[in-house]
């Protein structure tokens, strides 16, 4: 870790377990989230010495934070957390919305200002339309104001998105938000953008240590092979642990949906126990067989939840995912058959709402196609 970004999460006091509120417990089936529950996670966490919350606009259905509201600003003092939240681009129909959209999480949060103010999903599209719109002289507006203590952006684009972003940029950036986890690492041009920005010294913000819960719930002929290393250790925690490992990682965030799951990152965390370089190459050995598999790329963030047609592209996926994994048709079925034809995979429209949200950038209506040819067969 170089020295500016050991002095930046001294000096901020950054817990390196971040709470991650795209994932919170939840009642029944419209998804309502389970306040209750979230406030003894938030006190669990709290107890435990950590301090950051990760929410933004569109989390829940917009809902999360309003749950953040109630469960941690109206029940702890202000100077005791840090309260993250995003600025999505692509809620915004005129300049205007980026001021009217601010002041909205303000509201929601019932908070005077944010610890740290994210741009959200900064791609190379997005990034444009932030300069178009003004977000940069906002956000440094705010700044000023005291309104936003950090600024910086989570990032979900190509390396070249990255590069021309921090070169214009990156004097404006406080730290950066990167999905970072032992999966991606190895593939694709995720070490390459980590590169990028530590070209610039900024620190990082680690989301999807387990890629949406895949490395949490690995396939069992996979997943033997970290158990029969350490049969005392989830699978999460191996790769919480290889994200934590990271020097210039100052916080690794994790969506948590229970009590067992924060649990769990807690122990993790308070062990401070660093992977081997046996470890190391295992995690990577299990990266590549885990790369064999054909699966959509899907970590179920569910910002394709405003479907015109109501279609639950993430639950289809996820089914998805497993009918991939195992080849069972019987149990696709089981998990499929129950949605209404009126919003299952034939009845997508191809209107591309979903494609321009989606922070991986999966041709969904492509996938539905495919998906719905494969049950027209059964």
């Amino acid at each position: 870790m170089s020295k500016k970004i050991q002095e930046f999460a001294k000096k901020h006091k950054i817990a390196k377990l971040g709470f991650g509120c795209m994932r919170l417990p939840t009642l029944g089936a419209d998804d309502k989230i389970d306040i209750e529950a979230v406030k003894q996670m938030v006190d669990a966490y709290m107890q435990a010495g950590h301090n950051y919350f990760d929410t933004a606009y569109g989390y829940h259905g917009g809902k999360s934070e309003e749950a953040m509201r109630e469960a941690l600003v109206k029940r702890y003092p202000r100077d005791s957390y840090m309260l993250v939240t995003k600025l999505p681009i692509w809620a915004a129909d005129k300049p205007e919305d980026v001021e009217r959209i601010f002041n909205e999480q303000l509201e929601r949060c019932g908070v005077e200002y944010f610890d740290m103010y994210l741009l959200h999903a900064l791609n190379g599209e997005s990034h444009k339309k932030h300069e178009d719109f003004g977000s940069y002289e906002f956000c440094k507006k705010m700044q000023d104001e005291g309104k936003i203590k950090l600024f910086g952006f989570s990032f979900h684009g190509s390396t070249e998105d990255i590069q021309h972003i921090m070169e214009k940029h990156h004097e404006k950036f406080d730290a950066v938000q990167l999905m970072l986890n032992y999966f991606d690492w190895h593939r694709g041009d995720y070490r390459a953008q980590f590169e990028v920005v530590q070209k610039y010294e900024k620190p990082i913000i680690c989301m999807e240590p387990v890629r949406g819960g895949i490395l949490a719930r690995l396939p069992e002929d996979i997943g033997a092979m970290l158990t029969a290393a350490n049969a005392n250790d989830s699978h999460a925690s191996w790769a919480v642990r290889w994200v934590a490992d990271v020097p210039e990682v100052v916080n690794v965030l994790s969506g948590m949906s229970n009590m067992q799951q924060l649990q769990d990152n807690l122990d993790i965390i308070a062990r401070d126990q660093r992977l081997t370089a046996e470890e190391l190459a295992l995690t990577e050995k299990v990266a590549n067989a885990l790369a064999e598999i054909p699966r959509v790329e899907c970590t179920y963030c569910k910002y394709c939840i405003k479907c015109p047609v109501n279609i639950p592209i993430f639950d289809i996926f996820e089914a998805y995912n497993k009918f991939l994994e195992n080849r069972s048709h019987y149990q696709f079925r089981l998990a499929y058959n129950p949605i209404e034809k009126s919003c299952n995979a034939s009845a997508c429209v191809d209107c591309g709402v979903c494609v321009e949200v989606c922070p991986q950038k999966i041709d969904i209506p492509k996938k539905m196609r495919e998906i719905a040819l494969l049950m027209d067969k059964e």
